[in-house]
């Protein structure tokens, strides 16, 4: 063992037994000591919500003592307040080394989320960030706010673990990649100035460490403020946790399942996590009413928020943004195998930025069916936003979900209107099995209603798949640009 690594290394030797002939060989244990744990940088402020937990602020620099647990790391802090332990959210904190530590950089996000943050007030001229590439593995991209418009730009990898935009200007590092630009434009847009502006802290993996693994919490803990509106399935509240963490309450309508089946399906909820679904936080399901606590999404359901706005604010670029988003998150669903069967405006929230996510999905495998089917005032009822075969043989599917996303997109080009209007449930039914669709909607782009009837298709095979419609609506306004020296180095 070298001297570096005594430095920082203890040895344990022993003599372990090998083979069958009684002899022996030594084998050398290293246990990594204080210098060999590794750094991590933390991204947010983080408020702990229990003694197991510590607080953190932006930029704190902390060792890793422990990464046994999925969504919490057990941390030490370095500097300024040293020797602080406890569990911080791994969605927080970043290695020193990883390129995810740099101000600039946004992990997870699409060309599309890029374009959205960018033009968000307090980004101006030179606004800019950097993202992995969705074309190339293994790449990134730049995206520069020019004022008006959020221009991209690929970055390549050569051989030599250089990265350049251009092949005349190659750099050893990221960072000095974007010093360079900092300071000359040299074919972009405009120089870059300042990082993007973040959004909030992204939301804590649970409601705090000891919810990670025992979620079912005292409804005691629960403080009820405000209704948020009511459904097929109970009513939504907001309300506080413990006092301090404001949340979403479900109260699900006594009698309409069995508690021990939602467990079953909450627990698999619980572990689907996507930027485009409500997180599932905890339940409360000892005595009835059943309660669901998930994250707070203060503009309510997209269904009112469409109403509301009446066309005013949401045109199409909106509408299709809207769309995607949803498309975002049920693409993930469809590559966990899950499926929704009650996809419609009332369940995605709206929350700030113009943030939209998916809720409720899995709630109505655990609802007797006739909560869904039979109810006596169909207008209450998703028949209309049903596939065909899921109403006449039961046969739910991720395709009996891309036909309720079609009905979605008539609610979203519509604001809000009910679909079939002046029909009942079973009657559209009857007239879709007939062959019968939703006519184009006043104002829709031919192309957006071009999806609908796609989504539309009789055969559920012959429909889309949420990958698909995801990438046709990111790419709805996809447009020819002139090149940035090269044309295929230059993304739009």
């Amino acid at each position: 063992m070298g001297n570096s690594c005594r430095k920082h290394c203890q040895a344990i030797r022993r003599l372990l037994p090998c083979g069958n002939n009684g002899t022996g060989k030594t084998e050398v244990i290293v246990i990594p000591t204080e210098q060999h744990k590794p750094t991590y940088v933390a991204l947010y402020d983080y408020q702990a919500r229990t003694p197991d937990e510590l607080s953190i602020f932006a930029g704190d620099r902390m060792q890793i003592l422990n990464s046994n647990q999925q969504n919490w790391l057990k941390a030490r802090l370095l500097s300024p307040r040293e020797n602080l332990e406890g569990y911080v959210p791994i969605n927080y904190v970043a290695p020193v080394t990883d390129i995810a530590s740099q101000p600039y950089f946004f992990r997870n996000f699409k060309r599309t989320d890029a374009e959205r943050q960018l033009i968000l007030p307090g980004n101006g001229v030179g606004s800019y960030l950097i993202r992995e590439s969705e074309s190339q593995v293994g790449n990134y991209s730049l995206s520069v706010y020019d004022g008006t418009h959020v221009k991209h730009y690929r970055i390549h990898k050569n051989d030599n673990d250089g990265y350049f935009i251009t092949t005349r200007t190659v750099f050893p590092s990221l960072q000095e990649l974007v010093t360079y630009y900092s300071q000359n434009a040299d074919g972009l847009c405009c120089r870059l100035a300042n990082p993007c502006l973040r959004n909030e802290a992204p939301l804590p993996p649970d409601l705090c460490y000891e919810t990670a693994d025992h979620w079912e919490i005292d409804r005691n803990s629960l403080k009820f403020l405000k209704r948020l509106g009511h459904g097929q399935f109970g009513e939504v509240w907001e309300g506080l946790w413990s006092d301090t963490i404001s949340v979403a309450i479900k109260t699900l309508k006594t009698g309409t399942m069995k508690p021990q089946d939602f467990l079953r399906e909450a627990q698999f909820m619980k572990n689907l996590k996507h930027p485009k679904l409500i997180q599932l936080y905890a339940v409360c399901t000892l005595e009835e009413p059943v309660y669901i606590i998930t994250e707070l999404m203060r503009h309510g359901s997209l269904l009112s928020y469409l109403q509301n706005d009446k066309g005013e604010t949401i045109g199409l670029p909106q509408q299709v943004d809207i769309a995607a988003q949803v498309s975002s998150g049920m693409e993930y669903l469809e590559r966990q195998n899950f499926i929704h069967r009650d996809l419609a405006a009332r369940n995605v929230l709206v929350g700030e930025n113009s943030v939209y996510k998916v809720a409720d999905f899995g709630l109505a495998r655990v609802f007797e069916d006739d909560a869904i089917y039979l109810a006596r005032n169909d207008t209450k009822l998703p028949l209309k936003w049903t596939a065909p075969e899921a109403i006449c043989d039961n046969k739910f599917s991720v395709k009996s979900d891309v036909w309720s996303f079609g009905i979605l997109l008539y609610e979203i080009a519509t604001y809000g209107k009910m679909p079939y209007q002046g029909m009942s449930g079973r009657e559209a039914h009857e007239k879709v099995m007939m062959g019968y669709r939703l006519p184009q909607p006043p104002n829709c782009h031919a192309s957006f209603y071009k999806i609908m009837l796609d989504c539309w298709k009789e055969q559920p095979e012959n429909r889309p798949t949420f990958d698909t419609l995801q990438w046709r609506l990111e790419d709805f306004f996809e447009v020819e640009v002139s090149s940035y020296y090269d044309p295929k180095e230059f993304i739009q």
